[in-house]
């Protein structure tokens, strides 16, 4: 079964960082893009950043440019994403997904993340 689990959220006060962790497991993570979605309370979901299955291709959305960074581990089934320079309307639960903007397919279980003072 796929399994993708992030983790790595918390509280974290406006203009800080985080680094968010997606392990994948239950399928070959090396033939797959991978992308972040997060869903703010009372909001729909929103895509945050995608990357491609070699690593080599990123997107975000206007939102974050400039501000998060997508990676990935081949080797070690996991994805992440570096947020710097927080603000207050980053706060949602943040999932990984596998599958690019277009075409995602699994969701997993995400992780808080609160932008608060």
């Amino acid at each position: 079964d796929v399994q993708l689990q992030a983790s790595g959220g918390g509280l974290v006060q406006p203009g800080g960082s985080l680094k968010l962790s997606c392990a994948a497991s239950g399928f070959t993570f090396s033939f797959y893009g991978m992308s972040w979605v997060r869903q703010a309370p009372g909001k729909v979901p929103e895509w945050v950043s995608e990357v491609s299955a070699g690593g080599g291709r990123t997107n975000y959305a206007d939102s974050v440019k400039g501000r998060f960074t997508v990676s990935r581990d081949n080797a070690k089934n996991t994805l992440y994403l570096q947020m710097n320079n927080l603000k207050r309307e980053d706060t949602a639960v943040y999932h990984c997904a596998r599958g690019g903007l277009i075409g995602m397919d699994y969701w997993g279980k995400g992780t808080l993340v609160t932008v608060s003072s």
